[in-house]
């Protein structure tokens, strides 16, 4: 595969639009508000376990929140 890819996200739109701070979701998934902005910015990418975390506390299918 010639292509990278990079895992994007919907994080910071459906948080958002639910009203939950960054600092709300990482309380909710067991990491700090830091993780949660450089994941948002697609500067860190989360692990599986992290990334079914969000997913969960965010009630979204997982495709529905990460993307290539």
């Amino acid at each position: 595969m010639d292509k990278e890819l990079i895992l994007k996200n919907n994080i910071k739109a459906v948080r958002t639009n639910q009203k939950i701070s960054q600092e709300e979701l990482a309380n909710l998934v067991g990491t700090t508000r830091q993780t949660i902005i450089a994941i948002e910015k697609g500067q860190f990418n989360p692990s599986a376990k992290l990334a079914l975390l969000i997913c969960v506390a965010l009630n979204v299918k997982f495709e529905e929140l990460f993307y290539f």
